[in-house]
């Protein structure tokens, strides 16, 4: 039986296992792959390494040590995480059943995607999932926010602060009555494209223009600097729905200290209902969530 068991390879996942393994617990770490997605950055044709903060460093040197570490990871996913008499049962996707006095989940969170020709081939090519990490990069440029809930709302407004232009392609105007919706809608720079079909993106080495269909039938193109798909993020948390209290989004409730309603098992990084989606923020939260676990445990040990 291991002391504590990791579900998650991304910057949570990998801080938590470092703090665990300097603890010296037995420690293992499930993920389908390590770095999560620190393995994905945006390019753009103007910005050099050096103008973005990604804590890609941090991560990487987590990485290192973890792959040097063979006995302490298994290149698996997760199905599910149970509880049974004192102690958790996880199993993963091959039916293997690993025993753990403690659990960490850190399987992050997923962005809903457009689903059209072009978009998979310009992902983080001028074309990405997260404006909160690289608004201030468009000082002056012109960008495209696809989305009509909160996030896309959050992030058309951060944006319209520093670009010459935002174009807000809206499904509907749902949201569009609230504070921020009223004053995107009275901003000089911010256009809203509602009730329009998203066909495909098309660029050269970049994202530069995103085709739309009207109500009518016409196609029309919008081209820009960049375009910031903000339509939601999923939590991967499919492995301990019912075992877990979880928010409206879906995501894993925790305290302060990464703690969640059932003791022994501690969350961290964007599967949580902790703020911004970050890798910094999933740093900080992987460390909280290894101190907490070693806490829980210390009586065992």
């Amino acid at each position: 039986m291991y002391d504590l068991i990791i579900v998650g390879g991304g910057p949570a996942g990998l801080t938590a296992a470092i703090y665990a393994i300097r603890k010296r617990l037995n420690v293992l770490v499930l993920s389908k792959d390590l770095g999560g997605k620190t393995n994905y950055r945006l390019a753009l044709p103007w910005v050099e390494d050096y103008q973005v903060i990604r804590g890609l460093e941090v991560v990487n040197k987590f990485r290192s040590e973890l792959e040097y570490l063979d006995f302490a990871r298994h290149i698996e996913a997760v199905e599910k995480v149970e509880q049974k008499g004192g102690h958790f049962v996880v199993t993963t996707t091959g039916g293997a059943a690993l025993e753990s006095k403690a659990v960490i989940i850190a399987t992050g969170a997923r962005q809903v995607r457009m689903d059209v020709p072009g978009e998979k081939e310009y992902t983080m090519k001028g074309l990405c999932y997260s404006a909160l990490s690289y608004a201030p990069l468009f000082i002056d440029k012109s960008v495209i926010v696809v989305g009509d809930e909160e996030l896309a709302l959050r992030s058309a407004g951060e944006l319209s602060t520093v670009a010459r232009e935002v174009t807000m392609v809206c499904a509907s105007d749902k949201m569009l009555n609230s504070p921020l919706g009223k004053k995107l809608q009275a901003a000089g720079n911010v256009r809203i494209m509602k009730d329009c079909e998203i066909v495909e993106v098309q660029g050269d080495e970049y994202a530069r223009k995103l085709i739309l269909k009207d109500k009518s039938g016409a196609l029309k193109e919008y081209s820009a600097d960049g375009m910031f798909v903000e339509k939601a993020l999923t939590p991967n948390t499919d492995m301990v729905k019912g075992l877990v209290k979880l928010d409206a989004q879906g995501r894993i409730v925790i305290d302060g200290a990464c703690r969640t309603n059932v003791p022994g098992l501690f969350a961290a990084g964007d599967v949580t209902s902790s703020y911004a989606e970050q890798v910094l923020v999933a740093v900080g939260e992987g460390a909280k969530a290894a101190l907490s676990a070693y806490e829980y445990l210390l009586p065992t040990l």
